[in-house]
């Protein structure tokens, strides 16, 4: 056995929609489609297929009638808003051609075109009628004489009498002429409403119906009654059969003179013999009751219309429940049948092996048979009242049905034609009958529950006596009866083995039966509301509920104790089943939602939202590849299984992602951007996109090959491209490939190209903010730059300025040496060995802390000093300290600092050198200016020696002087020798 795939999704396959809600029905020339209003639309359904063409809808605006013109050329429409309207039905989607006002002061209620469809005649709820030139389009009379609301127009068919017969309330036939726009006759012999007039081909007698069982027939040429034929009946529609054509098998001869045929209250076609005024043939009506019930009178029954279509053959009858059969005109044997409106579905059921159709229970006395293929539906008549529900026996050729009748049905499904007829039925439940259920293994026995809160068994005839049966059904046996619950029984569901029997009811509880003699297991307690659905699961000793309280429960068959609770449903839970042999569950609630869990792990997998009320039915067939679902909506939709359609096509994606991001990767390695654009394009990836036209900038001339690229694309890649720049230029990493491509794509594409772009609005809009910041952001930059560049230019002025002070100090220092030693009278110098290897020392120590060749920045520090030996004496008077000066070299980086402080005469000798690159020294970088300074800082004392007359107040800003040790242990060798 093949295992299980957990589902998990369902899609829309098809619905059975309402195509119909109440209205005229019109068939178009040919008889290939109906017309007919649903709600506030035209709906144009092709009889063959049974399926909606195309629909006609002006939005905010209700319709009241429409008319088709003879030659299908023209539909009208006419709305509460007194407007009418001329469409062209055939175009996709339908065309309003032209809007005019009615003139009416009230809605319009009927209308019909001329013969020649030129001619548009409009009757209104006041009482007036207009006559409208379709072509030259205006307003040509306005006929008044009606008494209330005008129920049925015609013009004579012969359009040189220029003639227009209308009836309204008053019951009266009035009769205008065109020529002279007055009324010419009056034709009164009806007593109630007329609803149907018919001309004969020579246009001298006409024949008219109505509400009171007769029709009368005129002649035209004089305006007066020929005949009045009683029929017994309230006649909604009358048509006449060809005059020059005989119809043996509904016993009309053309001998026999004019045959017409009636539609009425009894639901039944009735062919009359005009000249004996007598019924000729009477069809039988599609019921299954029984020979009394043929005869009885009843609304559901009622035909609101009959037409007519010589060209096909078929009269089709509209019924009130919104049904549409089509008969063969020869013999009224039925040919389609189309349901317009199903109103509250409420139960739903799979029919034949290969659940080839389903059974429809819906808010009527009928059951409906789709046909899954062709859509094509029979209508099975039989209870006298609303069918709640619905089971089916394993083979699905037999299947029951309870009813607001309190009775149960059996009906045998003849897979061969398709047809379907009730073989029994059973009767002993004193209220509605609730719900029912079928037997899982063999055909043996029904359980029904009801709403008098009793539980049911009842044994189902053999095979030979069910073939057997022909009209009258068989009576079921009831072989056990049990009083299950204190309330109203929703629900009964049959275990897989036809052991057990599952109840549960509005008193919160659920009961568990042993079949053959309805004998109680267990209660199961914990909804806080009603139950409204039970099944057993196929697998596990496990059943399933669904309650008023908006969760579902499983319960232990063995020890009647709730394993599970599901919560996801914001009201009631209509319907629950289970799927995946027992191992997921799928749930429908009054929200008109639909839920697929999944029993492990309590978790809802997927919601389907597709009805718009709440959704009484769900099943699924047998191999659980589709489940249909009905709601009060009046739609029913099947779902098909599409989890391994979804999982293959996301394997085949994937695939083919692999081998275009290879493809890709091939594309940007070869150097092919054009391609690789467009493949990234394709692919909707817009970080590849940006690194692409990364790559392309990087190179010498990226940007004048990145615009030949992007010259290339097409337009709807270029709209692509926009659609990514958006994005890059979000992020200020990226701003300036996004704003390269910018530019190039304004540059080459004028402005109107661009507004055709789909998405130039959103670009714009999207691009304009984030420029506007990136351009702040780059003139806050280059206002910092500027103030860097006038700070350093400052700097240098300063540098230069302070580097010639030393060489005034010097000079000035010799000139008081010199008179000092003068004054002294002795011989006292400060160069002996020691202080000159002191002196020595030191500048070894300053060239120590001078960074590495490898390592050194771009500057150079230089020592002044005094390089003559011969006044280190006045050195040692002078009142000023070695300085250093900061010179900032304007040198490449991979240039050696060549410049070395061995001797004091080395230092002495490159106090004079000056740099020529100082002149040009604007660009210098500014980081390394400030390494410099730090360096500076780290070799300053912390203040003047003790006893030194502190800098002049003008040098403070020119130099930078930097006191040694050397200079201390001088300053304290001269006061010790003084």
């Amino acid at each position: 056995m093949a295992v299980q795939v957990r589902k998990k999704n369902f899609a829309v396959q098809a619905k059975i929609e309402p195509f119909y809600t109440g209205g005229r029905v019109q068939l178009s020339a040919d008889g290939r489609y109906l017309f007919c209003t649903c709600g506030s639309k035209v709906q144009v359904l092709e009889v063959q297929t049974g399926k909606v063409q195309t629909s006609i809808q002006q939005d905010d605006d209700d319709l009241s009638c429409f008319v088709v013109s003879p030659d299908d050329k023209h539909l009208v429409t006419a709305h509460r808003s007194l407007l009418l309207r001329q469409w062209d039905w055939t175009d996709t989607p339908p065309k309003c051609v032209r809007t005019w006002k009615a003139i009416h002061i009230s809605p319009v209620s009927y209308m019909i075109f001329d013969t020649t469809s030129t001619l548009l005649a409009t009757g209104g709820t006041d009482s007036t009628i207009k006559v409208w030139h379709v072509i030259q389009q205006y307003c040509t009379h306005n006929l008044k004489g009606c008494q209330g609301v005008v129920s049925v127009v015609a013009f004579h068919p012969d359009m040189t009498k220029a003639q227009v017969y209308g009836a309204a309330s008053d019951y009266k036939i009035h009769v205008w002429d065109l020529n002279t726009s007055k009324c010419i006759a009056l034709l009164d012999k009806h007593y109630s409403t007329v609803t149907s007039l018919q001309f004969t081909q020579d246009g001298n007698t006409l024949l008219s119906s109505g509400r009171d069982n007769i029709v009368s027939m005129w002649d035209i040429t004089k305006f007066q009654v020929l005949k009045t034929i009683p029929v017994f009946e309230s006649v909604e529609s009358l048509v006449l059969l060809p005059e020059h054509q005989s119809f043996p098998n509904l016993c009309a001869q053309k001998e026999d003179g004019l045959h017409f045929v009636t539609a009425g209250s009894k639901g039944v076609l009735k062919v009359w013999n005009a000249q004996k005024s007598r019924c000729v043939f009477s069809h039988k009506r599609p019921s299954a009751g029984t020979s009394e019930n043929q005869s009885k009178p009843d609304q559901s029954y009622l035909l609101t219309q009959t037409l007519l279509n010589t060209q096909t053959d078929t009269i089709a009858t509209v019924t009130y429940d919104h049904n549409i059969l089509f008969y063969r005109l020869q013999d009224f044997s039925l040919t389609k049948q189309f349901v317009g409106y199903n109103d509250e579905v409420l139960d739903i059921k799979f029919l034949g092996e290969d659940d080839s159709h389903i059974a429809v229970a819906t808010n009527s006395e009928q059951v409906r048979v789709f046909n899954l293929a062709t859509m094509d539906c029979q209508i099975l008549y039989g209870h006298t009242d609303i069918v709640l529900s619905l089971s089916v026996f394993k083979k699905g050729q037999l299947f029951a049905s309870s009813s607001k009748d309190n009775t149960v049905r059996l009906w045998r499904f003849d897979a061969t034609s398709g047809k379907v007829r009730c073989v029994a039925m059973g009767t002993g439940h004193t209220h509605a009958v609730s719900a029912v259920t079928c037997a899982r293994l063999k055909p043996v026995f029904v359980a029904s529950v009801s709403v008098d809160t009793t539980l049911k068994l009842w044994a189902v005839p053999s095979q030979a006596e069910l073939l057997a049966v022909e009209d009258t059904p068989i009576q079921l046996q009831a072989t056990a009866t049990e009083r299950a619950h204190e309330k109203d029984i929703n629900s009964i569901s049959m275990s897989p083995n036809d052991k057990l029997l599952a109840t549960g009811s509005q008193d919160r509880t659920i009961k568990l039966w042993r079949a053959p003699d309805l004998h109680v297991l267990g209660t199961l307690r914990g909804h806080k509301r009603g139950i409204w659905c039970v099944d057993f699961s196929p697998m596990d000793q496990v059943v399933a509920s669904s309650s008023a309280d908006g969760t579902m429960k499983i319960w232990s068959l063995t020890d009647f104790t709730c394993l599970k609770t599901f919560e996801g449903h914001d009201c009631s839970v209509m319907k629950v089943i289970f799927l995946s042999r027992g191992a997921q569950l799928l749930s429908s609630g009054s929200d008109g939602l639909i839920k697929l869990w999944t029993i492990k792990n309590n978790e809802c997998d997927q919601t389907f939202d597709q009805h718009e009320d709440k959704i009484w039915a769900l099943v699924s067939n047998s191999a659980e590849t589709h489940v249909v679902s009905g709601a009060a909506d009046s739609n029913i939709i099947m779902w098909k299984d599409v989890t391994e359609e979804e999982e293959q096509e996301e394997k085949t994606k994937t695939e083919d992602l692999i081998l275009k991001e290879q493809e890709l990767s091939n594309l940007i390695h070869e150097g092919r951007f054009l391609k690789a654009i467009g493949l990234a394009i394709t692919l909707e990836q817009p970080y590849r996109v940006l690194t692409i036209v990364t790559d392309i900038l990087k190179k010498p001339e990226g940007k004048s090959q990145l615009e030949k690229t992007l010259k290339k694309l097409r337009e709807d890649q270029i709209d692509a491209v926009l659609k990514f720049v958006v994005q890059w230029n979000t992020n200020s990493r990226n701003c300036h490939q996004a704003q390269a491509v910018l530019s190039i794509i304004l540059k080459n594409f004028p402005p109107d190209q661009l507004a055709q772009f789909p998405s130039i609005k959103t670009a714009i809009e999207g691009l304009v903010p984030y420029t506007e910041r990136h351009f702040q952001r780059l003139n806050r930059l280059l206002q910092q730059a500027m103030f860097v560049e006038y700070t350093w230019q400052q700097m240098r002025t300063a540098t230069e300025q302070g580097s010639t002070e030393p060489e005034e100090s010097v000079s000035r220092h010799d000139t008081e040496d010199a008179s000092m030693e003068d004054s002294s009278n002795g011989d006292v110098s400060l160069t002996s060995d020691s202080t000159g290897q002191e002196l020595n020392k030191s500048s070894e120590q300053i060239q120590q802390t001078r960074p590495s060749p490898e390592l050194r920045p771009k500057k150079q520090v230089e020592e002044v000093t005094i390089s003559d030996s011969s006044s280190e004496k006045s050195f040692s008077d002078s009142s000023d300290a070695p300085v250093m000066i900061v010179d900032v070299q304007l040198k490449p980086a991979t240039e050696n600092v060549t410049t070395q402080s061995g001797s004091p005469k080395d230092i002495g000798q490159s106090v004079g050198k000056k740099n020529s690159s100082q002149e040009d020294s604007s660009d210098e970088d500014w980081d390394a200016v400030l390494a410099a300074m730090r360096k500076s800082d780290a070799n300053k004392t912390k203040g003047p020696a003790k006893g030194k007359t502190p800098a002049k107040q003008g040098q403070k800003n020119k130099m930078c002087p930097v006191k040694t040790s050397e200079y201390s242990n001088n300053k304290r060798r001269k006061s010790s020798s003084r």
